[in-house]
C-alpha cells in the first residue's frame, strides 16, 4: 500500500493530505513562520544588549558618583553626601547662568539653522545643473572638524583684525568685542553651529522631499496652488516626521554644546565661558567642575542635570503633541 508521500509525488494526492483527504497541521510550516517572525528580534536583541552595557552602565555609575564627594585624582575614595551635590548645584548661580546660556545659544543657533536648511533643501529639490555638486558641497561644513571651524570663525570675529569688524567699520559701525560681550559672543558661537549643521539638515530634508509622490504636486498644481502653497501644504506636511527628527537632534546637540565655545575662548577663558561666564554652557561647566576643579561628584551632578533637561524637553514635546491631537 502506497504511503501519502508516495501518492503526493505521483500526483494521486495533494501534498500535505492524509489518506482520508483531510489536511493535517503542518508543524514544519508553522515553525518556519515562527522562525521568520522571530528573526528580527533575534538580530535586534544583541544590539540592545550592547546598548544597555555601554549606555545604562555609565548612567548608573554617574548617578552613583553624583551622590558622593570624590576628586579626580582619587576616584576610589568616595565620601557619601547623598543629595548635597544637587542642593549645592540648585543654589549655584553658575549653573543657572550656564543653563540660560545653553538655552539662548540653542535657540539662536537651532531656529535659523533649521529654517535655512529647509529653504536650501527646497531649492536643491528642483532640477538644476550641477545639483550633485551643490549637494556634496553642502556637506563640506559638516565634514570639517569642530576645531578647524572654530579657529577660523574665531579669527573672523577677532576684535582688532577680524573680517566682521572690518566690514562693520567700512559702513561706519564701531568694532564689536565679540568675545567680551555676552550677546555678541553667543551670536558668534551660534554662527559656527549654524555653518556646520545647516547643510547636514538640508540633505535630510532633501531625502524626505524626494520621497513625496509627484502626484501630490501635480494635483496641487491642477487646483491652482502656487509654488509657495505647494511648499506649505504639500512639502512641509510630507516631511513633518523628518522635521521633528532634526529638532530632536538639534536639541540634543545644543544641550551638549562644548567644542565651539571652548575653542572660541582661545585659552583659559574657554573653559569658564569668558571672564564673566558670559557664554559658558552646561558642557563647559561640567568640564570645569571635573577637570579644572577636580570635583567629579559635582561634574556628575551637572551631567545628570543635562540628562534630566533633555527628558523634560522631550516630555514637554510629547505633551504638546497630545494636546494638539486632542484639539484637532
Amino acid at each position: 500500500m502506497a504511503t501519502s508521500t508516495t501518492k503526493a509525488l505521483t500526483g494521486e494526492e495533494p501534498p500535505g493530505t492524509t489518506s482520508d483527504g483531510k489536511t493535517p497541521r503542518r508543524r514544519g510550516a508553522l515553525l518556519h513562520r515562527l522562525d521568520v517572525k522571530g528573526a528580527p528580534y533575534a538580530f535586534v536583541a544583541p544590539f540592545f544588549v550592547v546598548f544597555a552595557a555601554f549606555s545604562f552602565y555609565p548612567l548608573v555609575y554617574t548617578s552613583w558618583i553624583s551622590l558622593h564627594d570624590v576628586e579626580l585624582a582619587t576616584l576610589d575614595m568616595m565620601e557619601w553626601v547623598a543629595f548635597d551635590n544637587y542642593v549645592e548645584l540648585w543654589g549655584d548661580s553658575r549653573f543657572w547662568n550656564a543653563l540660560q546660556n545653553t538655552i539662548t545659544i540653542g535657540v539662536i543657533s537651532t531656529v535659523p539653522q533649521l529654517m535655512m536648511a529647509l529653504g536650501l533643501a527646497h531649492l536643491l529639490n528642483y532640477r538644476m545643473r550641477a545639483s550633485l555638486f551643490f549637494r556634496v558641497a553642502s556637506l563640506v561644513p559638516y565634514a570639517t572638524s569642530v576645531a578647524a571651524a572654530a579657529l577660523v570663525f574665531t579669527m573672523i570675529f577677532e576684535r582688532d583684525f577680524g573680517m566682521i569688524n572690518w566690514a562693520l567699520g567700512s559702513v561706519g559701525i564701531d568694532p564689536v568685542d565679540w568675545e567680551a560681550d555676552k550677546w555678541p559672543a553667543q551670536v558668534a558661537i551660534s554662527t559656527i553651529v549654524i555653518w556646520r549643521w545647516t547643510g547636514y539638515n538640508a540633505l535630510l530634508y532633501l531625502a524626505a522631499m524626494q520621497a513625496i509622490p509627484a502626484e501630490r504636486y501635480e494635483a496641487a498644481s491642477l487646483d491652482g496652488a502656487s509654488r509657495w502653497k505647494q511648499f506649505t501644504h504639500v512639502t512641509v506636511p510630507g516631511i513633518r516626521s523628518t522635521i521633528v527628527f532634526t529638532i530632536v537632534l538639534s536639541t540634543i546637540g545644543a544641550t551638549q554644546l562644548f567644542g565651539e565655545p571652548l575653542i572660541f575662548g582661545q585659552g583659559p577663558n574657554g573653559v569658564t565661558g569668558g571672564a564673566d561666564n558670559q557664554y559658558q554652557t552646561l558642557g563647559l561647566l561640567l568640564y570645569e567642575e571635573g577637570w579644572k576643579n577636580y570635583q567629579m561628584g559635582r561634574s556628575a551632578t551637572v551631567a545628570w542635570a543635562m540628562f534630566m533637561l533633555l527628558v523634560l524637553a522631550f516630555a514637554a514635546q510629547r505633551l504638546i503633541k497630545r494636546l494638539r491631537s486632542r484639539t484637532s
